[in-house]
């Protein structure tokens, strides 16, 4: 069993790592406080510039081909300093997976360059539905072909990066009389197109830097050639794309669990309580040894899913172990740490407040710990 990363891979993590240090940390606070767009999107070209939008994108289509290993990562580095840009970074390089895996050559050689260069700001997934979250095959929005274009008509709730997003893969009902899940197709869609708007930006609780949107079709009219993958089969495509999503989200989320207790380590280094440092503290001590040694094994499930991704094996129970496991440890981390800080943690002049709202989510998108738990339990009963 080798451990040993290539020299490509230790390349993208000590140049994301280099990245999140000199670029995004020095700003991750004002993001999150005044939501400047302009910001974000400026440190988003900046990381397609350094191939950070098609980490497994072949290079025939503007990527780096480095592959899933690589991408976990990154965004394992990058979510250390930014969790909005991260996320962002995270999502945009699935859409160009997906468009890679399912899409016409056409719809490839049309969406992935740009996705990859940063012409596009970011790409985007609408599956969510007020009335299809866990359970996305419950979705309502429909799509009829009408000529030449299908008409898409319906909502979508908790989209990441819609109002700067490039292109967005929609799921729709296309055979309403099929069986549930059967009957659902995904496009290609553009922002340009007829009947399409952007929604209201969710105000959340953390992650503030990233938008959060609601998107409105009323008649859109979609080009029939950009049906993505097989007419009804777009609930596998789902499927398959949560899977490689979670590896990207559990990354994040561990990248910011050990963001929280690096911090909190040199803090309780330095703070002295009782005429000692707090590290010299055993309550202390055990925070510091439970929390790394769960985030270490966090970071080794991870990329063992991402291995398995990158061998073309199948992986969708080390997904769901992953991401359940490194969501909560992380959690558990950041809520260590802010404890470690005592008060201070708790103010805006030190980062564990922000380390804590924005892991929260983590365990939320990309599937619920409990759906995880639902995945690996009925692998293991298969």
């Amino acid at each position: 069993m080798n451990f040993e990363l290539t020299d490509e891979q230790k390349l993208i993590g000590d140049t994301a790592a280099r990245f999140a240090r000199q670029e995004l940390e020095p700003v991750a606070a004002r993001l999150d406080q005044t939501k400047d767009r302009q910001l974000l999107q400026g440190n988003l070209k900046k990381l397609a510039e350094l191939g950070f939008m098609g980490l497994a994108v072949e290079p025939p289509y503007g990527g780096t081909g480095a592959g899933p290993i690589a991408f976990a990562l990154a965004m394992m580095e990058l979510g250390r300093a930014c969790a909005a840009t991260t996320v962002t970074a995270s999502v945009t390089n699935m859409v160009g997976e997906v468009i890679q895996a399912v899409g016409s050559e056409d719809l490839k050689r049309k969406y992935i360059p740009p996705l990859c260069s940063g012409e596009y700001h970011a790409g985007s997934f609408g599956l969510t539905e007020t009335c299809a979250g866990s359970d996305p095959a419950a979705m309502r929005t429909s799509a009829v072909l009408d000529g030449d274009h299908w008409v898409l008509n319906g909502g979508k709730i908790f989209i990441t990066s819609a109002e700067y997003s490039g292109v967005f893969i929609i799921w729709a009902v296309t055979d309403k009389d099929a069986r549930k899940g059967r009957g659902i197709s995904a496009f290609v869609v553009e922002p340009s197109f007829p009947g399409f708007m952007v929604g209201k930006d969710e105000r959340k609780m953390g992650q503030n830097g990233s938008s959060t949107n609601e998107l409105i079709f009323d008649n859109c009219r979609v080009p029939r050639e950009n049906l993505l993958g097989s007419l009804h089969e777009g609930f596998r495509i789902a499927v398959g794309e949560l899977a490689g999503g979670r590896i990207g989200i559990g990354s994040m989320a561990l990248g910011i669990g050990l963001a929280a207790m690096d911090f909190a380590t040199a803090y309780v280094k330095e703070r002295v309580q009782f005429n000692q440092p707090l590290s010299s503290q055993q309550a202390i001590q055990w925070m510091i040894a439970d929390n790394y040694t769960r985030l270490e094994g966090a970071r080794l499930l991870l990329l063992r899913a991402a291995a398995l991704k990158e061998g073309g094996k199948p992986f969708a129970r080390e997904a769901a172990m992953a991401k359940l496991y490194a969501t909560e440890s992380a959690n558990r981390a950041c809520y260590d740490a802010l404890q470690m800080l005592g008060g201070y943690g708790y103010t805006q002049d030190f980062p564990l407040e922000r380390y804590a709202r924005d892991v929260r989510i983590t365990t939320i998108y990309e599937g619920t710990s409990e759906i995880q738990r639902m995945i690996v339990a009925r692998e293991m009963l298969r």
